[in-house]
């Protein structure tokens, strides 16, 4: 590829596939690697350039996948390395691109790697993991080396009896964290984990938990925001260690070799210029990575789920999503747009009304809103056909996460199980919880959503919205479903790449608490769009906007009347008033 072209990645759509979820082929219950080939046209049908399948590697499965044994093996419920070998050429020869999960800042504790480590403070590999000795107070009291609370609660830090030393984990103890400061780890996990794949033909990898292989030298303690408490939220601490840059630069040299992608997973990193210094083309470290400023609206400030629901204003919204987009503004580095994925609740949800008279409308203003923002796009498996969470009816027993039973196990305990904090804590996993991305995809109305066999039990509750329209058999013929305003919205988005794939973004009415209103200018030329997206139930005045004639501007896409039906646009485009969840998309 000559340096002149742009890179296949910045004008694609990349659909993300939850395994478990997606397709079950053989009616066991749990989706596999079969359900997806036998998706393929469908998934082909959206408009889509590739997709990224979340972990299918062996595992135990404590963490859904992302606590892996074996970086060479299929989890055997999912299929065999056959498949993925059909899988990936059926895939290509359907003119799209795979991408896989790279989890490696952890492994599973039954990776033999793992395995030999913990067999012995002597044994070749004990330094392939972070091993550090105890603490012990005045009165001879053991504890751990710092005070970091995991991402799923509880120290970071687990103690083996075996060898008199703890671990680190900063995830669930059993995915413990490799120490990337032995070369030797390193290239084992290179070679392991991404040369095997590339080689197999994968086009790149989203990078998990990317900017968290480097911890600060000396593992200081995290500072004290939850007082009673003894773990601590740590990760502005362990993230964005001094050696990241070496270690990406060595994945990216790799990467290369085989004209791969890549999309890091990066959390806790609200510098702007330390993001840029990661997707810089020029620094040849990531391609891309998930910055989390537009999902991470309305979570608890210490505690994700110690909040209320809709603990935020537009106003919150828009200024993350003008973070993450104003990355491009005079500089080398690319973006990405999403606000679903496994790790997040269904965005009608969390940001429109899935009630039944507004989901379809609010679930298509949101599929405009994150279709025009510049960079990669990237589309959950259930988005394109306005998946909602599962109502608060649900025991609290359905939810399968390890996040959202220790979240709540924790409540439980640290209330002395009172009846209001356990109702307030269950409310908030109703509105926040990962859970709600992984039931399974629904793809038609009948018994268990047509994602396995009827006499099948599927792994995972599956959301009773299946049977009132939110599927695909009863969204892929129909013009006015979710469905067809996705693949319209993919096909504008395409046609003018120049404004809505790489422009540059600026808010307009930034202070307006119900309607986002946004521009988009072509990096070159003078073409421009705005977007205009009313996020409430009541009708809203169509803000002013004094440097633009929208009498004498064209709606390419809108969502009510006729529906994205861009050559018999709807009566009244140009109202002053904007319907409830209505967005607009004009071209000046």
């Amino acid at each position: 590829m000559s340096n002149t072209q742009t890179p296949w990645w910045k004008d694609a759509t990349v659909y993300q596939i939850y395994p478990a979820s997606f397709k079950d082929s053989n009616n066991d219950g749990i989706g596999d690697l079969g359900g997806i080939i036998q998706s393929l046209d469908y998934i082909h049908s959206l408009g889509v350039d590739a997709i990224w399948v979340c972990p299918m590697y062996a595992s135990p499965q404590v963490d859904m996948g992302y606590d892996i044994s074996d970086y060479e093996a299929v989890y055997p419920p999912y299929g065999t390395m056959q498949d993925m070998e059909t899988l990936i050429s059926e895939v290509h020869q359907r003119g799209m691109r795979i991408i896989l999960d790279l989890v490696i800042n952890h492994t599973s504790d039954q990776h033999e790697w793992f395995k030999q480590s913990r067999s012995s403070k002597d044994n070749p590999k004990r330094d392939w993991y972070m091993w550090r000795p105890a603490k012990y107070d005045a009165d001879g009291s053991r504890h751990p080396p710092n005070n970091w609370r995991s991402n799923f609660g509880d120290s970071t830090w687990q103690w083996d009896e075996l060898t008199q030393e703890y671990y680190l984990h900063l995830f669930c103890p059993e995915q413990p964290d490799l120490n990337w400061e032995n070369v030797e780890t390193r290239q084992a996990i290179y070679q392991s984990a991404m040369v095997s794949w590339l080689e197999r033909g994968v086009d790149g990898f989203r990078v998990d938990t990317v900017n968290m292989y480097s911890k600060p030298p000396g593992l200081p303690d995290a500072p004290i925001k939850d007082p009673g408490f003894p773990w601590q939220e740590a990760g502005l601490t362990y993230c964005n260690g001094p050696q990241m840059d070496t270690y990406l630069e060595e994945m990216n040299a790799i990467l290369a070799k085989y004209d791969a992608m890549s999309v890091g997973e990066c959390p806790f990193t609200p510098d702007q210029q330390r993001v840029i210094d990661y997707v810089s083309a020029e620094k040849r470290r990531l391609n891309m990575v998930f910055q989390f400023d537009a999902v991470n609206v309305g979570l608890g400030s210490t505690i994700k789920f110690m909040t209320k629901p809709f603990n935020y204003t537009l106003v919150d919204l828009k200024n993350a999503i003008a973070g993450t987009q104003n990355l491009l503004d005079g500089t080398d580095a690319w973006t990405t747009s999403f606000i679903e994925n496994h790790d997040q609740a269904r965005s009608v949800s969390r940001f429109g009304d899935d009630s039944p008279q507004w989901r379809t409308r609010s679930a298509k203003m949101l599929a405009m809103l994150f279709g025009c923002l510049s960079g990669t796009l990237y589309l959950y498996q259930g988005q394109e056909l306005g998946m909602i969470n599962l109502p608060l009816s649900v025991p609290i027993e359905e939810y399968k996460d390890v996040d959202s039973s220790n979240y709540y196990r924790e409540i439980v305990e640290r209330s002395n199980n009172d009846p209001a904090a356990v109702q307030e804590a269950k409310a908030a996993l109703q509105h926040l919880a990962r859970d709600h991305a992984r039931t399974p995809m629904q793809w038609t109305a009948a018994k268990h959503a047509g994602f396995t066999g009827p006499e099948a039990r599927p792994w995972m509750c599956v959301n009773a919205s299946a049977s009132e329209g939110i599927n695909v058999a009863d969204e892929v013929d129909d013009e006015s479903s979710v469905l067809a305003f996705w693949r319209q919205t993919l096909k504008t988005r395409q046609q003018y790449r120049d404004i809505l794939v790489h422009g540059l973004f600026e808010l307009v009415d930034s202070d307006n608490p119900k309607v986002f209103s946004f521009v988009k200018k072509a990096t070159q030329g003078s073409d421009r769009a705005l977007v205009v997206c009313n996020f409430s139930g009541s009708d809203s005045d169509l803000p002013h906007y004094a440097e633009f004639d929208l009498s004498a501007a064209k709606v390419l896409l809108g969502n009510v009347g006729l529906d994205a039906r861009c050559d018999s646009p709807r009566e009244g485009q140009h109202d002053s008033k904007l319907q409830p969840w209505e967005g607009r998309l004009y071209i000046l």
